[in-house]
């Protein structure tokens, strides 16, 4: 099977989690990954040449997944709208891109670790998940993991890795700073803005923005 692998410091504690998972799993012989920013992974999935990524929500509708996404309760550090003139898209990204035009956010749209290096810049910005839960008092859900088959696996995944309290490497850790630019202390502080369980209330937050897209295009 093929798994999408977005390397966005906000799934490093899940990759932590599924380097020692299909280990203990005996996975490991079976799962080759595609690495590839969250426009792209997208792709694949949607063509099956991916058989489980986490999918950005705007993709994710109506196909199947389970209860973990990439989740902001508030406000999110590594998507933001940096002002301009123009309205630029992040090339990266299909749901924030559309999230700013649903807020009527000005600007050019950053995604993923770039985003987060500007925002440690303290530079000019609007943070679209923080100006989201202000707005509609909800989180806002950017991906869920999403499967073609093999549901056992991922509900299996799904259990797991909400009961773990992943602990990352110093190694690992020290890798993702120098790969980022972005110091350990701060991938640290950033990842406890990020929330991976798709509970009761991230789904009302999904089922806005839903609502919010059907408004837009109507």
């Amino acid at each position: 099977m093929v798994f999408g692998k977005i390397e966005y410091l906000n799934l490093l504690p899940f990759h932590v989690f599924m380097k020692r998972f299909t280990k203990s799993s005996q996975q490991s012989m079976s799962m080759n990954y595609y690495k590839g920013v969250p426009a792209k992974t997208n792709k694949k999935f949607l063509s099956r040449r991916v058989d489980a990524a986490f999918i950005s929500s705007i993709r994710a509708k109506n196909h199947k997944n389970v209860n973990l996404g990439i989740i902001a309760k508030k406000e999110v550090l590594s998507v933001l709208v940096v002002p301009h003139v123009n309205d630029v898209s992040d090339k990266e990204s299909e749901t924030s891109n559309v999230l700013a035009k649903i807020l009527k956010v000005q600007g050019e749209v950053l995604i993923g670790d770039k985003a987060l290096r500007y925002y440690l810049q303290n530079k000019p910005h609007v943070d679209l998940a923080k100006m989201w839960n202000e707005r509609y008092n909800l989180p806002f859900v950017f991906a869920l993991l999403c499967y073609h088959k093999d549901r056992d696996l991922y509900k299996k995944i799904e259990k797991n890795f909400l009961k773990s309290r992943v602990k990352i490497p110093r190694y690992i850790l020290n890798e993702a700073s120098r790969r980022t630019k972005i110091s350990q202390a701060d991938i640290l502080s950033y990842l406890k803005h990020i929330s991976y369980d798709f509970d009761r209330k991230a789904k009302m937050g999904l089922d806005r923005f839903y609502k919010e897209i059907s408004k837009m295009q109507n």
